[in-house]
């Protein structure tokens, strides 16, 4: 009879430990999952925030036209002082 008593009692702790370690992977995978949604949220907010920040610093229009005229200006600039100079 001792020999079923230790056979029994094998199979229950093999059973408990096996429940534990399948506890412990679960609680694993929700903590993994409830970080995986704190960050998709994050993410969202995130990219919003990228939109904005692109609207505010999209081109502006015509820049290359004022490029241009701020080089004529200085060229007209510089040959006003050649003139004026003597040089």
């Amino acid at each position: 009879m001792p020999m079923v008593i230790g056979a029994s009692t094998g199979w229950t702790v093999g059973l408990v430990l096996g429940l534990a370690v399948v506890a412990v992977v679960a609680a694993i995978v929700i903590t993994i999952l409830v970080l995986a949604l704190r960050i998709a949220r994050q993410a969202r907010t995130a990219v919003a925030g990228l939109e904005v920040v692109r609207a505010q610093t999209d081109g502006l229009a015509g820049i290359a036209r004022v490029n241009d005229s701020g080089v004529r200006i200085l060229h007209s600039a510089r040959a006003l002082r050649k003139v004026a100079v003597g040089k």
